[in-house]
């Protein structure tokens, strides 16, 4: 007898219900023939801006939030000097964002199995995916460990110089206590962004930033540890993250039917699930080390400080304003996971048109203030007028990577939320790396272009993969969609019966 038969009689949440009858509200405007076209777009469009902020509003200050603290301890190491700039740039994204690829993409099979979970009614499995995720990232984190722990040998390897590559691996060194933090929260944070809690990570995310500007002042300045110390005061802020979120999850009325304590189903089925946590994570991983390859290519120019300076704050800005498509990524994913599972065809596909014209709209507004203060924007991070120069010529290409990343993260998280992970992995290898990469590089060093043009062909890449994926959406068959999600939670299900089929 499950432990959930004492409160079959009890109703659901209050999220839950405000949930199911926003869901219901919508797919019956959506199917109304008495209602015409206009009136139906209207009062749809209303009812799914309502969900969709809910979700993507906090979401999108969770990874800003995230992502400041990453900033900020590049903006503390950038004002020790160039050479500490380019070595926590060359850290930041030439190493961690290698780990912090993997167990994002790891960690999105979690959003697929509890989103589509969540939707129909399969409560109780969302505490067993979120622990076997958790169980599988772990386990990954000791070879990446050992990735981390011979960084410099691998970067000098890769053609980085010598003086750029030790100081680099010494902030590295710093980042090891994150990867394990890392496989714990991205469970986390799909477990509760699949049932639309995602206010408390946003509050928490915002206390844990303030805590990170102190502690990094503390240790970089006052204490004296450098790069080092800055690395440790990231590792550490995002385990306080980490052990909040948790804490509320036990503790939270909202997870009560959803997190039910720890079980050795955790260990049932590993294999499964590792083979579809592999898809996610190559799909994902494929389009992180894709600007992580720009920020490698680069080192191999002349005058790489220079090179690796600028593009450091200009990915620091690209990467600051993707944060909002990434909110967005997580709202479309729940909120066709949810509908998928919840067997509403119509209401999924209205979801994704909402909530791409949203993100191309946020980001054409960013990029267009982007080209406005191009000249202004560099000295936030460093006071050279040199690279301050050269972020000015790159900022063309910064703003076309903004619209961009308008509409390719949110196609992204359609996949995650219908479980496409596999195909747009096939995707993603011939546009970024049979296209985007050969053609950035013949730019880049055959015709001299530099950075500019390692940039500029690598665009091209995403552009071919913004297209293919439009195109794909644009072509789905939700009710088709519908089936496939619930054959998939009959195998991942572990047979268990939806909570108001049990007793």
């Amino acid at each position: 007898m499950s432990k959930f038969s004492g409160e079959l009689q009890r109703p659901l949440v209050p999220e839950t219900e405000k949930h199911g009858f926003a869901n219901q509200s919508l797919e019956s405007i959506l199917s109304d023939s008495e209602l015409g076209w206009g009136r139906k777009a209207v009062a749809a469009t209303g009812v799914e801006m309502k969900l969709l902020w809910r979700i993507a509003a906090p979401a999108v200050a969770v990874y800003m939030l995230n992502y400041v603290m990453s900033m900020a301890t590049q903006i503390f190491a950038g004002h020790l000097g160039n050479l500490q700039l380019a070595a926590s740039s060359l850290g930041n994204t030439g190493i961690q964002i290698f780990a912090y690829g993997l167990m994002l993409g790891m960690g999105s099979a979690v959003e697929t199995l509890c989103g589509q979970a969540y939707g129909a009614g399969k409560y109780e499995m969302l505490g067993v995916y979120l622990q076997r995720s958790t169980v599988l990232l772990m386990a990954t984190s000791i070879p990446l460990t050992v990735i981390y722990v011979f960084c410099k040998p691998i970067l000098l390897f890769l053609g980085e110089s010598e003086e750029i590559s030790s100081a680099a691996s010494i902030f590295v060194y710093g980042l090891i206590p994150q990867i394990f933090a890392y496989a714990a929260n991205f469970p986390i944070q799909k477990f509760m962004q699949s049932q639309s809690i995602v206010f408390p990570s946003a509050l928490i995310s915002a206390v844990t930033v303030l805590i990170h500007c102190f502690l990094s002042w503390l240790a970089v300045y006052k204490i004296g540890l450098g790069l080092l110390g800055a690395s440790l005061v990231l590792s550490i802020s995002w385990w306080i993250i980490v052990v909040a979120q948790f804490v509320y999850i036990v503790n939270s009325e909202r997870c009560k039917y959803t997190w039910t304590g720890f079980t050795w189903q955790a260990f049932s089925g590993l294999w499964g699930f590792f083979k579809l946590s592999c898809a996610s994570a190559v799909m994902l991983c494929l389009e992180t080390w894709y600007f992580q390859i720009i920020v490698l290519l680069a080192g191999l120019l002349e005058n790489p400080e220079i090179e690796l300076d600028a593009l450091s704050i200009c990915f620091t800005i690209s990467g600051w304003v993707f944060m909002v498509s990434v909110g967005f990524n997580a709202a479309a994913s729940v909120r066709v996971g949810n509908e998928l599972g919840a067997g509403n065809p119509k209401s999924a596909a209205f979801s994704v048109v909402v909530v791409t014209t949203l993100a191309f709209i946020i980001s054409v507004v960013a990029a267009i203030v982007v080209l406005a203060i191009r000249n202004v924007i560099s000295y936030a991070f460093t006071g050279g007028e040199v690279v301050s120069n050269r972020v000015s010529d790159l900022c063309p290409l910064l703003a076309l990577t903004l619209i961009l990343n308008g509409i390719q993260p949110v196609l992204s998280g359609v996949a995650v939320g219908c479980g496409w992970q596999a195909f747009v992995a096939y995707v993603n290898v011939g546009c970024y790396y049979f296209v985007g990469v050969p053609f950035g590089c013949l730019l880049g060093f055959y015709f001299n272009l530099g950075a500019m043009g390692i940039w500029s062909g690598m665009i091209g890449g995403t552009l071919m993969q913004t297209i293919i994926l439009t195109w794909v959406t644009l072509r789905t068959d939700w009710s088709k969609e519908v089936e496939t999600a619930q054959q998939r939670l009959n195998k991942w299900g572990d047979k268990q019966p939806a909570l108001g089929q049990q007793g």
